[in-house]
């Protein structure tokens, strides 16, 4: 591959493995079938993203709601798109949507904008997803998120959205994004992507794919040193073979409603597998050293959602165009494959056929718990540095080894996540 001779680990097996159970989980959950989905003892107990991108919660959210929500005008279409994909988290959007309306450039109003984002901010609500960490850009503004408003003005007064219209293959879009202040690689194509899902752009993601960092540590672990350097190579391998390797193991893989994995499903399978060699494969190393998953498997309250762009011709009939309301048998689960803690009917009664009322009381009592401990521990870990750029660490000495304590304490908090008594009150829910 690219003139090298790799050799295979066990985990290269894991990740078709991995991906014939993923997306049977996420086609069991669609069709309303009653749990468990799987018998993977590490599907069951952790949290993973679906196969397909575009089938996750967030991504689902940003088409429906953001893309095919509002005027259909390519600049406008741009402008929400990179202002949702900004902070990337949901309830951000919806704070702004219930401010200031559905968000527009042609009503658009720094102050506006800003006031609301700083007010939330100032009263301790979180304004960036913990995801992925959004680099904030220098427009001389105090906060994060004015400068990132400063950098949507920069894009639509450099008519970003014209000029991205006009490129005539994804890698010269991708290098016009990444051209922006504070936009890398990985946030590049992460947009490029989201935008590309927008009638207005028609590019094949099968053209081309940057590895982020999770990606290249799942492509260690499944071909070792020899890949460094070779990594989007190696994804394009994955995308071509893969009837082949699902053929060779014996795996159902339906694909998304008959759609195949796209460069940007294989560089995302990458990092699941890298989450899942943790455990399955422990003793073969990636690149980052992570030898835990922090994210358990929990009940999720937000229905389900599978409506993609229309130029892809997988929807159903049924699917009502761009609407966010959840479809009839599909309001059990959530885009990121986890069962809602609201789900009822017959699913519901199925899984509660044998369980006590004062069992399910204490199950409950169990996820709430996992839950609270689980952002905890999230938040400390990660949303620190999500939040680096808002604020400056107040000169004080004992700064460091408050922060350490507080990493301490989420790790414990984690640990508690991985009690077998805690594993099995959660699958008796």
């Amino acid at each position: 591959m690219a003139g090298r001779a790799l050799v295979p680990s066990p985990v290269f097996d894991t990740y078709w493995k991995f991906a014939a159970a993923r997306q049977a989980i996420y086609e069991a959950r669609l069709a309303g079938s009653p749990g468990p989905w799987t018998k993977d003892p590490i599907l069951l107990a952790y949290r993973f993203t679906n196969c397909y991108r575009a089938a996750d919660r967030v991504s689902q959210y940003l088409i429906r709601n953001v893309i095919y929500s509002g005027d259909q005008s390519w600049p406008e279409v741009f402008f929400r798109t990179v202002l949702f994909k900004s902070f990337n988290r949901i309830s951000t959007w919806e704070l702004l949507t219930e401010r200031l309306g559905n968000p527009s450039w042609a009503s658009y109003d720094f102050k506006h904008y800003d006031s609301v984002l700083t007010t939330s901010f100032e009263a301790g609500g979180r304004l960036y997803s913990p995801a992925y960490v959004v680099p904030p850009p220098k427009f001389g503004e105090e906060r994060k998120h004015s400068n990132h408003l400063r950098l949507i003005e920069h894009m639509m007064a450099t008519h970003a959205p014209q000029r991205l219209q006009a490129c005539q293959s994804m890698a010269e879009a991708f290098a016009l994004l990444r051209s922006y202040p504070a936009v890398g690689d990985f946030l590049g194509y992460q947009f490029l992507i989201d935008l590309n899902y927008s009638a207005a752009l028609d590019f094949d993601e099968m053209e081309f794919v940057v590895p982020g960092p999770g990606a290249r540590d799942g492509i260690r672990k499944c071909f070792g040193p020899a890949s460094d350097g070779i990594e989007a190579e190696v994804i394009r391998y994955m995308a071509d073979t893969q009837e082949e390797h699902f053929a060779r193991l014996g795996l159902d893989f339906p694909g998304l409603r008959g759609r195949r994995l796209q460069l940007i499903d294989c560089q995302n399978l990458f990092c699941e597998v890298d989450k899942y060699a943790r455990v399955a494969h422990p003793k073969v190393d990636g690149i980052s050293g992570r030898s835990r998953i922090k994210q358990s498997y929990r009940r999720d309250a937000a229905p389900l959602q599978a409506w993609f762009p229309p130029k892809w011709n997988i929807n159903n009939p049924a699917d009502a165009t761009g609407s966010s309301a959840p479809q009839p048998g599909l309001s059990n689960v959530s885009s990121s494959g986890r069962v809602n803690s609201s789900c009822h009917g017959e699913v519901r009664s199925a899984q509660m056929a044998n369980v006590t009322e004062g069992a399910a009381a204490n199950g409950q009592a169990v996820a709430v718990l996992v839950d609270a401990l689980e952002r905890l521990s999230v938040r400390i870990t990660r949303d620190l540095d999500v939040e680096a750029g808002e604020s400056a660490a107040p000169e004080d000495p004992h700064w460091a080894a408050m922060l350490s304590q507080f990493v301490v304490f989420a790790e414990q908090c984690l640990t508690v996540l991985d009690d077998p008594r805690v594993v099995q009150s959660l699958a008796a829910v």
